[in-house]
């Protein structure tokens, strides 16, 4: 049965078989939507987009296109209604897919939105309500997280930035630690802890290649 939610200015549709929209995460579409005033022209890219609410209401005021991704196709049906419901269709490409198949390789996006799941492999019995596709990180929470990761280091435009949404500021600061950090690809420039997780900033220099 279908549900809908108020999330910032629209109205979002959603069932039991995708992960429930948390009002929290409202906080990375307006992360992203201050980016996109001095970001580089392009479309925004968003990873694990699920029904697509963040990253619709990260768009709705900018004229910006998106580009949503998500292996799931249900959340994909829905993140296509909710992109018509807002009125935001003619401007909004869903894409069912990996993470690792999704884009083609000269594809650049200047804002970059992921909400993976984050959720460590023995805490996920701690939310019986929702999917577990939808919350299963692996063993420590990051695999999904690292995959995101990966795409961002290939399709971040110089002078861009992504948003990404991890559980916990230990979470952070581990992939903080690992390859795409330490070699200079990427640089982890802000976290910002909220009630229910926690949102990382990641930019690409703007002479990165």
């Amino acid at each position: 049965m279908t549900d809908q939610m108020t999330f910032g200015p629209l109205t979002i549709a959603f069932d039991d078989r995708v992960l429930r929209p948390r009002q929290w995460t409202l906080a990375q579409s307006e992360w992203a939507a201050d980016l996109m005033v001095t970001a580089p022209g392009g479309p925004v890219l968003e990873l694990c987009a699920g029904v697509g609410h963040i990253g619709l209401a990260a768009v709705a005021t900018t004229g910006r296109r998106l580009v949503c991704v998500d292996s799931s196709a249900v959340a994909c049906d829905y993140a296509r209604v909710n992109a018509l419901a807002g009125g935001m269709a003619d401007r909004v490409e869903v894409r069912e897919a990996r993470l690792e198949s999704a884009l083609q390789p000269e594809e650049q996006f200047p804002v970059v939105i992921a909400d993976p799941p984050w959720v460590p492999r023995d805490q996920t019995s701690c939310f019986p309500e929702d999917p577990l596709s939808a919350i299963d990180g692996g063993p420590d929470g990051l695999d999904v997280a690292r995959a995101c990761l990966d795409v961002v280091a290939h399709h971040l435009a110089p002078g861009g930035s992504a948003i990404l949404q991890l559980g916990t500021r230990a979470q952070a600061d581990a992939l903080g630690a690992e390859r795409c950090f330490a070699d200079g690809t990427l640089v982890m420039a802000e976290v910002r802890q909220h009630v229910r997780g926690v949102l990382a900033r990641i930019d690409r220099a703007t002479d990165a290649g």
